[in-house]
């Protein structure tokens, strides 16, 4: 897939503030200080679409984007932010699960993990929370260019192992860089095959009114 155009529709602190329409979105969320911004940037091909920063926490509200004038990018609250009040991340988290169980537009979901570290509890927790909601997700692994290509299958093999304890399969994966762009077309062309199977289905359910 080709960006030829992606620009800010507006951002919403709660789910009913969120664009109307039906066009397929695509969200993006992971712990905070993951990468997020900086990949959704590098996917867009523009450096300034989502705010960056240092500091974690920087993504306090729904973010909607428009791509092609054809489907929704969407940065989410990160989680897990340890600095925030307790009050906020009840609020943050609140926000979240609003928008994932009640955004009937959200398509795919896409869960940022650093794949320098260890399995971390809190994204076990909530991978294993969307599986009991059936929410479609894909994981994206970050910050590539940080491991040697040695580091990365063994760093993906023992993500594998620890998932497989409790999924029977795994889902769909991605090994990202916002530095070098390593698997941002994967990441495009699979949204591209989700928009095409999304535009199917509706000319099928059409037809089948009419």
């Amino acid at each position: 897939m080709n960006i030829k155009s992606a620009k800010f529709v507006k951002s919403s602190s709660k789910n009913s503030e969120c664009p109307e329409g039906n066009i397929p979105e695509y969200a993006f969320i992971g712990r905070s200080n993951v990468g997020k911004s900086s990949l959704i940037n590098k996917l867009a091909g523009i450096k300034t679409l989502a705010k960056t920063s240092q500091k974690p926490g920087k993504t306090q509200l729904i973010n909607h984007f428009i791509v092609n004038n054809q489907w929704h990018l969407v940065d989410l609250p990160g989680f897990g932010f340890a600095k925030a009040s307790q009050e906020k991340r009840a609020t943050f988290g609140k926000m979240i699960q609003n928008y994932i169980n009640k955004r009937t537009q959200l398509t795919y979901l896409f869960v940022l993990i650093d794949l320098r570290l260890e399995p971390q509890t809190i994204d076990l927790s909530f991978l294993q929370y969307l599986g009991e909601k059936q929410i479609p997700f894909a994981l994206c692994f970050t910050k590539a260019d940080k491991l040697s290509n040695n580091q990365i299958n063994a760093n993906l093999s023992r993500y594998h192992a620890t998932l497989l304890h409790t999924w029977e399969e795994l889902p769909p994966y991605f090994v990202t860089s916002a530095e070098d762009g390593r698997g941002c077309d994967n990441v495009l062309d699979f949204i591209a095959e989700v928009n095409l199977r999304y535009s199917q289905a509706e000319k099928t359910a059409l037809v089948s009114i009419e």
